[in-house]
């Protein structure tokens, strides 16, 4: 007890008494102090007195890791939409580079006293990140729901497209294709979801009787620059056909072939995935692996309100099949 008075105090900048006169609901602190110290006693993790819990407001956090992937926004507009037909309000947390943290995001929610959190991405894909701040939810037993490939034992509910799957089903696209170079374009070295979707290339190039050659991986950011950069290894190293682990890294793979004088899909193959908004527009129109993020969006929300109603237990991961879309950017090996 004493523990916890004394950090509370610190983190509102007052006294031990108050602090106890606040959790003893007595009287002779304003409403300001009374406040801060209930914030602070969410933030830090400790449970407030049920006296003094009242109810949660009817607010959800939807935390997205950037809008530059038009995946992004779309499942934001899904997600919202679904969660305001259930009588809750999103509140849009948009992290940029350099900004507002994951981390700080999470203060703001508990201090908002919200029913519950949605991340679209974030640290809990990276095994290298912080993911301290996700102790501080799951000890005030927050309801929340991540969506894309989670670290092992992150304790949340996980709504992932299965990123395996779709490493697999790329690589023997291409195989049937006839091309035997096939390079792997895909984000960074600790991310879940490219470890996924390189363990599934793996596996389809064993299955169809080849080995994966390290030379013909590349990682980055998921960025058309990063692609252009990352596709630009691949073709140095010999491959015609890369297989990326979203479509902005696609767009940079044929911004990279068109650079080099190659031809889409004549000289080399080129897969995405995502299927986000305009991929069938592009020039050649994008053959990519599609995301459910229709029935991903509702599951979401079904498991989300199944905490918030306590009838779920968070400790799962729902996998959805990813669709390979066929376009114009694939056609078979070159013969040279």
């Amino acid at each position: 007890m004493s523990k916890r008075l004394a950090e509370v105090a610190q983190k509102v900048g007052v006294s031990e008494a108050t602090v106890s006169r606040v959790l003893n609901d007595k009287p002779g602190v304003s409403d300001a102090t009374r406040k801060a110290v209930l914030t602070a006693l969410d933030v830090l993790g400790y449970e407030r007195p049920s006296k003094l819990r009242g109810e949660r407001a009817r607010l959800v956090g939807l935390v997205l890791p950037e809008l530059q992937n038009p995946i992004f926004p779309a499942l934001a507009e899904i997600i919202g939409g679904a969660l305001a037909q259930n009588g809750y309000t999103p509140l849009l947390c948009t992290q940029n580079a350099g900004g507002i943290t994951e981390s700080d995001y999470v203060d703001l929610l508990l201090a908002q006293q919200v029913s519950g959190v949605i991340f679209l991405g974030g640290n809990y894909t990276e095994a290298n990140a912080d993911h301290g701040h996700y102790e501080r939810l799951r000890s005030v037993k927050l309801p929340t729901v991540v969506v894309s490939a989670p670290v092992p034992d992150l304790g949340f509910v996980a709504v992932s497209t299965d990123d395996m799957s779709a490493g697999e089903q790329a690589v023997l696209h291409l195989r049937q294709l006839g091309h035997e170079k096939i390079g792997l374009l895909l984000g960074p070295t600790a991310h879940q979801p490219s470890m996924r979707k390189l363990d599934g290339a793996r596996r389809a190039l064993e299955r169809s009787g080849a080995a994966l050659d390290p030379a013909l991986v590349a990682h980055g950011l998921y960025s058309i620059e990063s692609g252009q950069a990352g596709a630009r290894h691949l073709l140095d190293a010999g491959a015609t056909g890369i297989v990326c682990a979203s479509d902005p890294l696609a767009l940079g793979a044929i911004r990279a072939a068109r650079r080099a004088e190659l031809r889409v899909p004549e000289d080399v193959s080129v897969i995405g995935f995502d299927d986000s908004a305009l991929m069938s527009f592009t020039e050649p129109p994008l053959t990519t692996l599609r995301q459910p993020i229709d029935a991903m969006g509702r599951t979401v929300i079904d498991m989300l309100l199944g905490q918030i109603a306590g009838t779920l237990e968070p400790r799962s991961e729902l996998l959805f099949e990813p669709e390979l879309v066929l376009r114009g950017s694939t056609g078979p090996a070159p013969t040279r």
